[in-house]
């Protein structure tokens, strides 16, 4: 155990004293921050407004398209077709909008053409199309003798109320919120996997490069080195996750303090706001207290087990493949039937659980150790049963325990494999000696 102990402290040591680690642990909230301000900025500055000319030879839909801030729509029947072509080209208008003097709206439909130096954007077409569509359709109701106002008043608009079977008003969007909360999480899970993983590998891989492994196991069992660096990486990597989230409050704090905005108002607070400011307060003040309702400590302690668990098990998997390999390029073969239950974990959760999270789908991958620290996670916020948790995280820890006796087997023969990049077939046989 002491040896055990020693190991990791020493990867532990390794990691943080890295120049790399310390840049980013410190770089990244701020690249975040900088990203966030950056998009805000983007959002708020104004785009270029871009003039669509429009040649109405019917006359009829010209006055249909309304200018906005992005789009200014001149009609420009008047003029020739051939001057507006060249003003196209000489760039004097965005796009010329052509509807050529069709009567019958059967004909017309098929004959509308606008032309443009730049393909023009999927959404604007669209939105040509609908002005012009709803004109058309207008005009084909009264062509027929239907009063539009009679057929637009008997539209019915169905907005169906949810409600608990104990009595309770329910809201609708609260599943995209859920999903977003376990989606949240079960994302951080992926991408602490994938990169603490990789560190793990990388660091096997630079001690075997450098033969020092060589000197090491003369004192240490393989099976202790490989958990040593599993376990040191992972507590380097709370560390970092520790920091950023104490900037993160940090950060809360001090823009509450300066900007006076109060972050997780109280339940009490909202009802207040509800009273002054009428309906959607009101709402808001539902919706905060559905989430308050949520459950929050089994999403965190299921996290931290998950996290934990999930973590432990796909880093065996990196820590052999870096003793099974001599560079990186050689681990890019074993890698992907690793990741693919990560991303097949991320597709399931956002396609299946958030439409039926206890469904058979849901509920299968959710106990598949491989699958289960993200499916779960995405689960628990739509209320899972306790012992379908506890199922879950059972084979999740055996599933772990069992490949890390698999995965030391492969680590010991391949920690002094050099020259000679392994295939599957020898992986297999390693695990029987």
């Amino acid at each position: 155990m002491s040896k055990l102990l020693l190991i990791i402290k020493r990867e532990f040591i390794a990691k943080v004293r890295n120049k790399s680690f310390i840049v980013m642990t410190f770089l990244s909230p701020l690249l975040f921050v900088g990203i966030g301000v950056f998009v805000g900025y983007l959002s708020t500055m104004k785009a270029e407004l871009k003039t669509i000319a429009i040649h109405d030879e019917t006359g009829r839909f010209a006055k249909e398209f309304k200018s906005d801030e992005e789009y200014h729509y001149l009609d420009v029947s008047q003029l020739p077709i051939s001057v507006l072509k060249d003003s196209i080209q000489s760039e004097h208008y965005e796009g010329l909008l052509l509807i050529p003097k069709i009567l019958d709206n059967k004909q017309l439909e098929k004959k509308i053409e606008y032309v443009s130096n730049d393909s023009p954007g999927v959404l604007f077409i669209e939105d040509l199309e609908e002005v012009i569509a709803k004109k058309m359709t207008a005009e084909n109701f009264n062509a027929v003798g239907l009063d539009t106002l009679k057929i637009n008043s008997a539209k019915a608009d169905v907005s169906i109320h949810l409600a608990k079977a104990s009595g309770e008003e329910s809201l609708k969007g609260l599943n995209e919120i859920k999903i977003a909360i376990g989606g949240a999480f079960g994302y951080l899970i992926m991408m602490f996997i994938v990169i603490y993983g990789n560190m793990v590998m990388r660091s096997v891989i630079e001690e075997k490069t450098s033969r020092i492994i060589e000197v090491i196991i003369s004192s240490v069992k393989p099976f202790q080195l490989m958990m040593g660096k599993i376990i040191g990486t992972s507590l380097a990597g709370i560390l970092q996750f520790l920091i950023w989230a104490i900037l993160g409050l940090s950060a809360m704090f001090i823009l509450s303090s300066v900007f006076g905005v109060q972050v997780g108002a109280a339940a009490g607070q909202a009802q207040e706001l509800a009273q002054t400011a009428g309906k959607d307060m009101s709402k808001i003040a539902l919706y905060l207290n559905e989430l308050w309702n949520l459950p929050i400590g089994t999403i965190l302690c299921s996290f931290i087990i998950y996290f934990i668990g999930g973590y432990f098990l796909y880093s065996s998997f990196y820590a052999s493949i870096g003793a099974a390999v001599d560079n990186e390029t050689d681990s890019q073969q074993f890698l992907l039937p690793i990741i693919m239950p990560l991303i097949l974990g991320v597709y399931i959760g956002f396609f299946t659980v958030m439409n039926d999270p206890h469904g058979t789908i849901a509920t299968t991958f959710s106990m598949i150790p491989l699958t289960s620290p993200i499916v779960m996670m995405m689960r628990i916020p739509f209320g899972v049963p306790w012992w379908q948790i506890v199922i879950s995280m059972v084979l999740l820890f055996g599933t772990f325990f069992l490949v890390v006796w698999f995965a030391s087997k492969i680590y010991r023969v391949g920690i002094l494999m050099y020259g000679k990049r392994p295939t599957w077939k020898e992986l297999v046989r390693w695990m029987k000696y």
